[in-house]
């Protein structure tokens, strides 16, 4: 878990992946967490159990983490306010890509700035991880803001998509 100011941020394990895309609350019942009534689209469920799941189950070690949502609880209202993950395990130079996305209601309240920045936290102390590395669409200002807020810097574009890198130094 990963904790900063106002956010708790957790990894999910297979079984509570599989109850989180069952949605209609059963997770946050289970986890104590408020119910807000949150949905998953079917290409979202088809994803994750016919890619995140197996890589899941395959993977050694802690390296399910790599695989799995990340679910970000605000700590005053234990509402789940955003989701972020991995898109795989470090690459050999130690490279790995960061998603997010926030939940429609609690846009532009600075969770995932600090969901980020708790990720990048975590991240700082794992040896197999030299950099991570984002992909934003050029028009969405708002993923945009949260890379700049945590210092990425941006070295690539293809097409109308925006490549973004936060190095660590060690």
């Amino acid at each position: 878990m990963v904790e900063t100011s106002r956010l708790l941020i957790r990894p999910l394990d297979k079984e509570q992946l599989q109850l989180y895309l069952q949605a209609d609350d059963l997770f946050e019942k289970s986890a104590g967490l408020a119910c807000n009534g949150r949905t998953v689209v079917p290409s979202v469920q088809n994803m994750v159990n016919n890619f995140t799941i197996p890589q899941m189950v395959a993977a050694t070690t802690d390296d399910y983490l790599f695989y799995t949502f990340w679910i970000v609880v605000e700590r005053s209202s234990r509402l789940i306010v955003a989701e972020l993950g991995f898109k795989g395990a470090p690459s050999d130079n130690g490279e790995i890509e960061i998603g997010y996305g926030t939940m429609p209601a609690q846009q532009g309240k600075g969770f995932m700035t600090e969901a980020v920045n708790g990720m990048l936290l975590w991240a700082k102390h794992r040896l197999d991880i030299a950099c991570i590395l984002a992909e934003t669409d050029e028009t969405n200002a708002a993923s945009i803001r949260v890379l700049r807020k945590n210092n990425f810097a941006q070295y690539n574009r293809k097409g109308n998509m925006l490549w973004w890198k936060y190095k660590f130094e060690r």
